[in-house]
């Protein structure tokens, strides 16, 4: 008597449960996450580095600009009302102007002048403007003007007077520059996102009128 073969059952392959796979997306997507932000920190700070290496050349190249307008500048302003007095001299100010060009028989008379212009809303940075005037009483008029350098947060203007002579001893200009788009940044020196990154030139200089 021949025995029967039992049909063999095909072995049924297991796949993923609901649970493994989700599971599996979960860390998916945090190590895809963890990645992306490390490669937008990555991407901001160099941003950060450029904008500052260019706003510190930029800033350079104005303070040496600023400072040749000193040494060969004449008649500065503003003058304190005592020039013996401690608390009006050396005069503190946001702007500097001098005599650019003078010549009374033609009836010309203009002055160059350095000023700070406050940012659209309270507390954003300014511009540095470069504006030249003609004070003729008759017809005072902006001959030109245009922005030096932008991003200012602070601008100081230090005039120390002769009070000998009333002229101008020494000027130092004191900036305060932040690199454009900071805002957006805000990388500090040590990654702190509060603490924007600034820069800070400060300079002295002589005229040459006085020596």
């Amino acid at each position: 008597m021949t025995a029967r073969r039992r049909p063999r059952r095909a072995t049924s392959r297991r796949a993923f449960s609901m649970i493994e796979t989700l599971l599996a997306l979960t860390i998916s997507a945090m190590l895809l996450t963890a990645s992306l932000a490390a490669l937008d920190a990555s991407y901001k700070q160099y941003t950060s580095t450029t904008e500052s290496a260019s706003t510190h050349v930029v800033s350079r190249i104005v303070m040496h600009r600023l400072l040749a307008m000193v040494r060969t500048g004449v008649e500065f302003g503003p003058f304190p009302a005592d020039v013996y007095d401690p608390a009006q001299n050396p005069v503190v100010s946001d702007f500097i102007e001098f005599r650019a060009e003078r010549d009374i028989a033609a009836g010309v008379n203009r002055v160059t002048r350095v000023e700070l212009r406050p940012g659209p809303n309270p507390g954003d940075p300014g511009e540095l403007w470069y504006v030249l005037v003609d004070t003729d009483p008759m017809n005072p008029a902006i001959l030109e003007e245009r922005p030096l350098i932008r991003g200012v947060v602070q601008a100081a203007f230090i005039l120390n007077y002769n009070r000998d002579s009333y002229l101008l001893d020494k000027a130092t200009i004191d900036l305060t520059i932040a690199p454009n788009d900071s805002q957006d940044l805000r990388l500090g020196a040590l990654g702190d996102p509060s603490t924007p990154q600034t820069i800070r030139l400060v300079a002295s200089a002589a005229p040459r009128q006085g020596l």
